[in-house]
Parts: structure tokens; sequence; C-alpha cells
């Protein structure tokens, strides 16, 4: 589980990107090298921030990038992310554990703190 706080919501997605992918890769030396755009809808925050989350996840499985530095924007029921990292070479990244997905279990966006809460599942 992972609580990800920002100045704004957007901030908060952001650095909930950079929580997901911390939890499977030291991203200390990570470079941004390869640019991911991604656009997500949903129905309400929980749905954008699981929408969101589950895209990337979607990319560092897929496309084995992993993503480090993350722009978020929110326009109505849409996530835009333009985000940037490098593909994971395990010979010089250091693995840590596997996300096998992104839940709604115990998921809580608070607008007022603000912040994120995101259980993910191992």
């Amino acid at each position: 589980m992972i609580k990800a706080f920002g100045n704004t919501i957007e901030e908060c997605f952001e650095n909930a990107g950079f929580a997901l992918f911390d939890q499977t890769v030291s991203l200390h030396n990570i470079r941004p090298l390869e640019s991911k755009h991604v656009e997500v809808t949903g129905d309400d925050m929980e749905d954008m921030l699981y929408a969101y989350l589950s895209e990337l996840l979607f990319i560092e499985d897929c496309d084995n990038i992993i993503l480090c530095e993350f722009h978020v924007k929110i326009d109505g029921n849409k996530v835009i992310c333009d985000a940037k990292g490098e593909l994971l070479n395990k010979q010089i990244h250091r693995c840590k554990s596997e996300i096998k997905a992104v839940t709604y279990h115990m998921m809580d966006i608070n607008m007022e703190e603000p912040s994120v809460t995101v259980l993910f599942d191992v």
C-alpha cells in the first residue's frame, strides 16, 4: 500500500505513479530517456486513478519500460500523463518485487489533504 501526497491532486497522481515503479525497481539510476504518453478516462476520481496506474503497470509489463518522471493533467474525467523512463536492464537496475495489479480495495482520494492511497496486489 502506498499513500502519495502533493500540493494538487495531479501531483498526487504523479507521486503515485512514481511509487508504483519504485515498488518494483530501485529508481535511483533510472534515466528519463524514453517518453510515454498516457490518456485514460474514468467515471470518478477512483476510476481515473485505477485506470491511470493500471495503464502504467501495463507499460511496464508490455514495453519493459521503467518510468521515473511524470507530468499529470486532469481534464474533466480524463487523466493525461507524459512520463519518462528507460528500458529495464536487469544487469544495471535493481529489481525489487512484482506488482500484479492495482486494486480498488482501501483506495482513498483525499481532495482536502490532498493525497491518494492505493493498495497493490503483489
